[in-house]
């Protein structure tokens, strides 16, 4: 058998392989959070209770109406954003001139709010969400086995990632959602809705979250406490990428994901805590992120 540094080949790029899908999650709620506040200034802790409702809606959809995983992946999301457009309509866009300490307060107690009553409903257990039938199985590898589904998880969150950092950073509308949250009054002076904007924003990053949660469903078992136990893991790493930087928490997710998988490794005992020693580390030597900007 092969042997890397006195591992074994085949169970090196087994966890390689899942600290690439892991990086996936990581990535895309990342990204959602990034852009929640990059463009609105708000802390938005409701992020990991989003991403168990994009789980929870696929799955309702599956087993009360019939509808599979390849629909569930665009009206999963859809709804669930409906639900933050909502949100943000009634709750957050009120705290938009205030400090952040309230925004992080609000969405931390509808969070809580959220987890509650799907918890009351539906329990602690796990439900299954089968894979669907034309990813299931897998290829063999000459250095290891790879499912089908894993890789088309990498692959989808590497093309929604890569998709909307180029609408934000390379088109019209991403200049016009930045420029709204620069100088909103010269934004609308121009003919241009800047409080819709700022809805379908938020709207938008609620929806990535809600997709993570499809794409998560048949990997990890669909349950209340899904995202209580990512959302931590997540913020770390927006403030490893700096925070509001799009392309920071894009590639942090995936190299911490990588990181997190080697360290299962090679120092199993840390695997649950390097991603938040990376943090320290590079707070103490860039208080703004690998990827932040200084004010």
């Amino acid at each position: 058998m092969t042997m890397i540094f006195g591992v074994p080949m085949q169970a090196l790029f087994g966890q390689l392989l899942l600290g690439l899908i892991n990086g996936s999650f990581y990535a895309i709620l990342s990204l959602g959070l990034a852009i929640i506040f990059g463009l609105l200034n708000i802390i938005n802790f409701t992020h990991g209770a989003q991403y168990m409702m994009g789980a929870f809606v696929a799955w309702m959809l599956l087993n009360y109406a019939g509808i599979g995983y390849w629909w569930a992946l665009l009206l999963a999301p859809l709804a669930v954003g409906l639900f933050g457009v909502i949100m943000e309509r009634l709750l957050i866009a009120r705290l938009y001139k205030l400090d952040h300490l309230y925004g992080l307060l609000l969405t931390f107690g509808l969070a809580l709010i959220i987890q509650g009553l799907f918890r009351n409903e539906y329990g602690v257990s796990g439900l299954p969400y089968a894979i669907p039938s034309e990813l299931s199985g897998g290829q063999r590898l000459p250095f290891m086995f790879l499912p089908n589904y894993r890789g088309w998880v990498v692959v989808a969150s590497l093309v929604v990632c890569l998709a909307t950092w180029l609408v934000i950073e390379k088109t019209k509308l991403g200049a016009y959602l930045r420029a709204a949250t620069e100088n909103p009054t010269l934004v609308q002076a121009f003919g241009v809705n800047v409080p819709l904007l700022l809805t379908l924003t938020y709207g938008f990053g609620v929806a990535l979250a809600a997709f993570a949660g499809v794409l998560a469903a048949p990997v990890y078992s669909v349950n209340p406490n899904m995202g209580a136990d990512i959302i931590i893991v997540v913020f770390a790493v927006v403030v490893i990428g700096g925070m509001g930087s799009i392309l920071g928490s894009i590639i942090t997710g995936f190299t911490l994901g990588l990181i997190e998988g080697l360290t299962k490794v090679f120092y199993p005992e840390a695997s649950s805590t390097v991603i938040f020693v990376i943090m320290v580390l590079v707070l103490l030597v860039k208080p703004a992120g690998l990827f932040g900007r200084t004010a």
